[in-house]
């Protein structure tokens, strides 16, 4: 049977600092600005979307494209 534990307020502001830092950290990675470049090369509409669902969608295909 599976457990979970809900976090309070404190908790939930460390986790949005921490995936603050590592989104920052991502965006100006090699890899990601490589990505980047890929997705407006191909005629994809990358730029419209926020930094956020930019790094999610670079780690979504990323973590995709290891699982091969």
């Amino acid at each position: 049977m599976s457990s979970f534990t809900v976090k309070n307020n404190d908790d939930l502001k460390g986790d949005t600092d921490i995936w603050n830092n590592l989104k920052q950290a991502i965006a100006i990675s090699s890899g990601f600005q490589r990505w980047q470049l890929e997705q407006v090369q191909s005629g994809s509409q990358i730029e419209q979307l926020s930094l956020d669902e930019q790094v999610q969608r670079y780690l979504r295909e990323t973590l995709e494209n290891l699982a091969y």
